[in-house]
């Protein structure tokens, strides 16, 4: 799912495109996509894009009279852009396509599971009503963060992907932060000392703010690809490098697995040199489940 960077990413490459520019014309080809049928889509065209916003992890387009379209892309969805005299693109993963005069925004879904979503709404409010309330932890006060942190006795993991504790992180970027950080994604938010709080508090600042910066520069002058928009980037340091060796320290990273997510760690720098169980191995193995990294490698050298 696109996290806080890859939202701003979008929001940036967006602006040169479509802000000031009247929308022309809307298709919809999946019938899921639009969510809302008051106010009805094709009231929109014609009319111009005033601006853009983030609401958690939807991209919001504002329009006159406080009229707005509200894209949330969930796992699978992306933006795509075509010029206007470049080939369209067609396919079953085509969701929907906005057509302005500088070229057409197309939303594709590469999931049978059609997630993503549009909402066309009228007034402030109403938009407001969507927020789910996390907070954007670069713009509040140390204090704030800490109090939102231990509202309630959560995991880590759980807590900085509750979008109703914080704002547009998600499974890759927690890990990221996590590591970073040097803390257990299974780390209770209300038994954590002020150091781990501080070293918490400054990987989120610097993890957000880096690879933002780093997205947006990467992609200025070109529309990310859809592929390019992605929780499995080369330079993370713990996301999606189960089985390969920690940039700090060199142990393997691991993972803990469950329903459609992981979450991947480093057991040396992150758990003390205890490896987290994962639901579906440790039912398996039970009591030859290894609990450190040293009965892990004991382990793999028997097999």
């Amino acid at each position: 799912m696109p996290e806080l960077p890859d939202i701003v990413l979008y929001l940036a490459s967006l602006e040169s495109r479509v802000v000031g520019q009247s929308l022309k014309r809307v298709q919809l080809r999946s019938p899921f996509f639009l969510r809302t049928f008051d106010p009805p889509i094709k009231q929109f065209e014609g009319l111009v894009v005033r601006g853009l916003r983030r609401l958690g992890k939807r991209v919001v387009f504002e329009f006159e009279d406080e009229q707005f379209l509200v894209f949330h892309l969930m796992v699978s969805g992306r933006f795509r852009w075509r010029e206007k005299d470049k080939p369209r693109l067609g396919g079953k993963i085509v969701l929907a396509e906005f057509e302005f005069p500088q070229g057409v925004l197309f939303i594709t879904e590469a999931s049978k599971k059609k997630r993503a979503s549009l909402h066309c709404l009228v007034g402030e409010a109403t938009l407001k009503a969507m927020d789910p309330g996390g907070l954007e932890i670069q713009d509040v006060p140390k204090q704030v963060f800490v109090e939102r942190l231990q509202l309630r006795n959560h995991t880590l993991k759980r807590a900085l992907t509750d979008p109703t504790l914080f704002s547009g992180i998600g499974n890759a970027y927690s890990d990221e932060i996590l590591n970073a950080a040097e803390l257990s994604p299974i780390a209770q938010t209300q038994k954590l000392s002020d150091e781990e709080i501080d070293r918490l508090h400054q990987s989120i600042i610097e993890a957000l703010d880096t690879w933002t910066k780093r997205l947006v520069e990467q992609f200025k002058g070109r529309f990310p690809e859809a592929g390019e928009v992605t929780a499995f980037r080369p330079d993370f340091s713990a996301h999606g490098k189960f089985g390969k060796p920690c940039l700090r320290c060199g142990t393997t990273i691991q993972r803990i697995r469950y329903a459609e997510n992981e979450t991947n760690y480093c057991p040396r720098c992150q758990t003390g040199g205890k490896i987290l169980a994962d639901r579906s191995l440790s039912r398996i193995l039970k009591n030859d489940w290894p609990r450190t990294i040293e009965e892990l490698e004991n382990l793999k050298g028997l097999s």
